[in-house]
């Protein structure tokens, strides 16, 4: 089955996680290794626009998928954030839970994550002053580590 991430159609190395009617995404750019996405399978821009079934199994699978991604990542914490319109820094009109495992020092101030999630821009992926745009190689092996 072909889903999407707002316009844009997923390739499926990077799909290491399905439910009913969520996904889990690695990401293009991460912000720190590791940073993925949770999505539902239908296109909505907005959290509220879900039906309640897509909104509770949206954040069943975030649960599920974190405690994942910290013990892979090896991490101390976890920021699990949703930017929800344009106006929160939405960058792609997709509902999707951002899930980032933190270290201590990984950034100089702990708040510097959220400018770093302020300034992901998808339609600017490919622009080289931005984060590296990972190869479809990269993201399907790291979704293979995810998966197993």
């Amino acid at each position: 089955m072909n889903y999407f991430f707002g316009p844009h159609l997923l390739h499926n190395s990077q799909i290491f996680f399905e439910s009913q009617l969520s996904i889990g995404i690695v990401n293009l750019k991460p912000i720190v290794p590791g940073h993925v996405l949770v999505i539902p399978k239908r296109v909505e821009p907005r959290l509220m626009s879900l039906t309640s079934e897509e909104y509770l199994d949206l954040f069943s699978t975030a649960r599920i998928i974190a405690p994942r991604i910290e013990e892979h990542y090896q991490a101390e914490a976890m920021n699990v954030a949703i930017q929800d319109g344009v106006a929160a820094g939405q960058s792609v009109p997709h509902v999707h839970i951002h899930i980032l495992p933190r270290k201590r020092g990984d950034f100089q101030r702990n708040d510097d994550v959220y400018e770093e999630l302020e300034k992901q821009q998808l339609q600017e992926a490919f622009n080289p002053t931005q984060r590296k745009v990972r190869s479809v190689q990269e993201m399907s092996t790291e979704c293979d580590k995810l998966r197993g």
